[in-house]
């Protein structure tokens, strides 16, 4: 069984997220920040992954700490659960298109982790979700599970649909990246380790 919780505790948030990479797509989701719920629900329903994700945080200040900090619980969550990621794909792409809005995600599990990020113009605000907020989520989940991520929206006007594109094509690329490749008997590198 693929799975981890991670609890992570400072003077701006108490963040607890688990996650089981086999999962159904079922979610419960509570960081105070409306839209960021829905985003992440839909990240774990588009990957199959069950994921829990409690966050109190500093909102009075704003999001910036609650989004973090939940990418760095989350990314770290991902990579404990992946273990020597042996026999997984390894690699995962995904274009979703979301009415207006197209987002295409591709990654790495290669243990060298890196963003590249482009969402063109984006309202300021959605709802009470800052959206520069969603490359930092990004950052810090990238950063912490070890992955190479690739983000861009290739083109769209409205904020909330760019957006939500972006999370679910991340959850599908990621789901490819960590399925099993039954002919995978070893780690997927030449070199021998990830």
């Amino acid at each position: 069984m693929r799975q981890s919780t991670i609890e992570r505790t400072t003077n701006e948030t108490n963040v607890r997220v688990s996650i089981e990479l086999d999962g159904e797509g079922v979610s419960t989701i509570d960081t105070g920040i409306g839209f960021f719920d829905h985003m992440l629900t839909l990240f774990a329903s588009h990957g199959r992954f069950d994921l829990d994700v409690n966050c109190n945080g500093d909102l009075e200040v704003d999001g910036h700490h609650s989004v973090e900090d939940i990418g760095i619980a989350l990314g770290t969550a991902i990579k404990n659960a992946l273990g020597d990621k042996r026999g997984i794909n390894r690699y995962g792409t995904f274009f979703l298109p979301m009415d207006e809005s197209l987002a295409f995600v591709s990654l790495d599990i290669s243990g060298r982790p890196f963003l590249v990020c482009e969402f063109g113009s984006l309202a300021p605000m959605i709802g009470s979700f800052d959206t520069q907020l969603t490359e930092e989520f990004l950052r810090a989940l990238a950063f912490n599970a070890g992955i190479t991520l690739h983000v861009k929206v290739l083109y769209g006007v409205n904020s909330h649909h760019k957006i939500e594109a972006v999370f679910k094509a991340l959850g599908h690329a990621l789901r490819h990246a960590v399925e099993n490749d039954p002919r995978m008997n070893g780690v997927p590198s030449t070199k021998g380790s990830l």
